[in-house]
């Protein structure tokens, strides 16, 4: 059986360039908040157990990720499967009138090295894969036309060799929400030659409400001062830290 899900998996990569214009994906990789093996502020127990996605602050919170789209009004969650030792969760959501998916990974927080990694390799290129959702072929990773990352600004506990180079010529949108982002994420991304649509230039709590707004914006074919300005918005909505706070914290391109 193992054998059969596996060749599905890696025929469907082959053809996908056939199926790509029947669907969109957007795909974001949460490296779930973990008070043990990340360099955070420290946060209540309950929420900073990078082991439990459902208790955790950027995943099973009310403003987590998971949470927060299972409760939009603009998404209808599809599948939830446990992808692996490493992805504690996996959430597929549809968006109900746009032809657009959402796959939405919860990494074990212990793995933020690997949340990371996968997120530039899926920038470049070399990282590609699919999910079937019934009949429909789902590209993730490289095969989205939006791969983001959200959680702790792991590159400012340890650090990556810049060998994320691209490897097929195509241009994916980015979204990085984390702290310092276009800081540590600018050498990476160049590399890869992906479009930063959306980071932050300072602390910033990378809460759903913010990612959930840009792309509602994005999906409605926004220009990227529209998304930009969207994801302020809600971060000020949310923050209360002031519109032209949270317009000089969340920025767009190079």
């Amino acid at each position: 059986m193992l054998k059969k899900l596996l060749l599905i998996s890696f025929l469907s990569s082959l053809f996908l360039p056939f199926f790509a214009q029947e669907v969109q994906t957007i795909h974001v990789m949460v490296a779930l908040c973990d008070n043990k093996y990340q360099g955070i502020v420290k946060v209540p127990k309950g929420i900073g157990n990078g082991q439990d996605p459902h208790t955790n602050l950027y995943w099973g919170c009310g403003y987590g990720i998971g949470t927060y789209f299972r409760k939009s009004a603009d998404w209808k969650e599809i599948r939830r499967i446990k992808a692996d030792n490493v992805r504690l969760e996996r959430i597929i959501f549809k968006h109900k009138t746009k032809d657009y998916y959402l796959v939405a990974d919860a990494y074990d927080g212990q793995y933020i090295k690997n949340c990371t990694e996968d997120f530039f390799k899926s920038c470049a290129g070399s990282k590609k894969d699919t999910v079937m959702v019934g009949k429909t072929i789902v590209g993730i990773n490289g095969n989205a036309k939006l791969v983001a990352y959200v959680g702790h600004n792991g590159l400012m506990d340890f650090s990556l060799p810049n060998k994320y180079d691209n490897t097929d010529g195509k241009t994916r949108d980015a979204i990085i929400l984390a702290c310092y982002s276009k800081r540590y994420f600018t050498p990476y991304l160049r590399s890869a030659k992906a479009n930063p649509l959306l980071w932050s230039t300072h602390l910033m709590s990378p809460e759903a409400y913010t990612f959930h707004d840009a792309i509602a914006t994005y999906i409605s074919g926004g220009t990227t001062t529209a998304i930009r300005e969207s994801a302020a918005q809600a971060y000020n909505k949310f923050q209360k830290c002031g519109i032209k706070g949270a317009r000089g914290l969340l920025t767009t391109g190079f």
